[in-house]
């Protein structure tokens, strides 16, 4: 049975990608909270004593203007934040216009605010409010700020021009303010952990990608030791024989068959360098697979039962698959979990890497995509023994490797 489709688009979504989904719709929902409270106003206000029509007209139809003006903030106000697009000022300065007229509409069309304000004063507040909270996500914290502060400034004007107390009026401007700050903190808390996130998940391709330069590096540096000073040997020795040669002296011989000499000393040294950068070790494989995984909040457990009883060619086989499945992990899944666990029964070594994170819709695959697993399958048919993956419904992958490990010497 298929899932239903939002159910596999959110599968289909990568961490941060989820985390950013959440944080645009739950500051969407505040924003369309705005009209739902000013409704809420309005209709407890209907037949109240010194409530005017006009007034009514002017809040619901303010209020809902600058409900879909904060939602188009938020819209390009969350990019501006992650640092994909410029700041949007002019949606600032749209929105909070519209803000400000429909508080100045509800305030003077409304009673005398010292008489009975209720409506009024409520109404200018949450406007006010919901446009701050929504310009803190859009602008950096400072013109956050200083747009605020200009904003109830323009509120009060009017205001105090209309003959209202001033001690009231600052009363009212000081109170919206705060409430305005605690409603900004909480709205660009939650863009801050979605830009958290983001950067998380960019340090943790950055660090595969210098795990992958380093290794590089140092295998370059190991051929240029050892094949540095023979190859500049090699071409000095092959200068002296041809000089030799053209001279038609015996010695050339000697030099050649130096140079002879030395190039089979280098191809042994070279063979042994990639022997050596070949062969892995699989507990040590297993403790900086876990490390790894664990740094990336992954839970990794491992399960043993017979490691040292395998010979030392047979742990370098599976110390590959364990590298090449923690890899896998990282590069290419969601996991939460994941799972190693190894088994030796009738001369046969059992390997299983099982993790939880695989995508309900895969990614496309591109060019030479997937060369790491036929690579370990190679590797596994070359001793005789085999590779296999499976998955299920529920977004578990499993990775099974068998070696058989015949009557060799065990590595304890």
């Amino acid at each position: 049975m298929s899932r239903p489709r939002p159910v596999r688009r959110w599968r289909s979504l990568s961490k941060p990608q989820r985390t950013e989904f959440y944080v645009r719709w739950s500051l969407y929902a505040v924003a369309l909270a705005q009209p739902v409270v000013t409704l809420g106003l309005v209709a407890g206000s209907i037949g109240h004593r010194g409530v005017v029509g006009w007034e009514l007209a002017a809040g619901v139809t303010g209020t809902l203007a600058a409900s879909v003006l904060n939602g188009l903030l938020i819209r390009v106000g969350l990019p501006a934040y992650l640092g994909r697009r410029p700041q949007p000022y002019r949606w600032v300065v749209l929105a909070g216009a519209v803000s400000v007229a429909t508080s100045v509409a509800v305030l003077l069309l409304g009673p005398p605010l010292e008489s009975d304000s209720s409506f009024s004063t409520t109404v200018g507040m949450v406007t006010m409010t919901f446009w701050i909270a929504t310009a803190a996500v859009a602008l950096p914290i400072r013109e956050a700020a200083v747009a605020a502060v200009a904003g109830m400034a323009l509120v009060a004007a009017p205001l105090l021009w209309s003959g209202a107390e001033p001690g009231f009026v600052a009363g009212m401007a000081v109170g919206c303010l705060i409430g305005a700050s605690l409603a900004a903190g909480t709205a660009r808390g939650s863009a801050w952990t979605a830009k958290v996130v983001w950067e998380l998940d960019e340090a943790r391709d950055t660090q595969a990608r210098l795990a992958v330069a380093e290794e590089r590096l140092r295998f370059s540096r190991d051929l240029h030791d050892v094949l540095g000073r023979n190859l500049a040997t090699i071409a000095l020795k092959s200068e002296l024989a041809v000089q030799l040669a053209r001279r038609q002296r015996p010695e050339a011989v000697d030099q050649m068959t130096e140079v002879q000499r030395i190039a089979q000393d280098s191809q042994r040294e070279v063979r042994e360098v990639v022997r050596g950068y070949r062969t892995v070790e699989l507990h040590t494989e297993l403790i900086g697979a876990a490390s790894v995984l664990r740094a990336a909040n992954v839970d990794c457990r491992t399960e043993l039962a017979g490691a040292d009883t395998l010979p030392a060619e047979a742990q370098s086989v599976l110390g590959w698959v364990v590298r090449e499945a923690a890899t896998n992990v990282l590069r290419h899944s969601e996991a939460a979990n994941c799972l190693f666990r190894l088994r030796v029964s009738g001369g046969t070594a059992v390997l299983e890497v099982e993790n939880d994170g695989v995508p309900a819709v895969p990614a496309p695959r591109t060019e030479g995509a997937g060369s790491g697993l036929r690579g370990l399958g190679e590797r596994l048919a070359a001793h005789g023994g085999g590779l296999s993956t499976a998955g299920s419904g529920s977004g578990r992958f499993r990775l099974t490797a068998e070696l058989p490990i015949g009557a060799r010497e065990s590595v304890a």
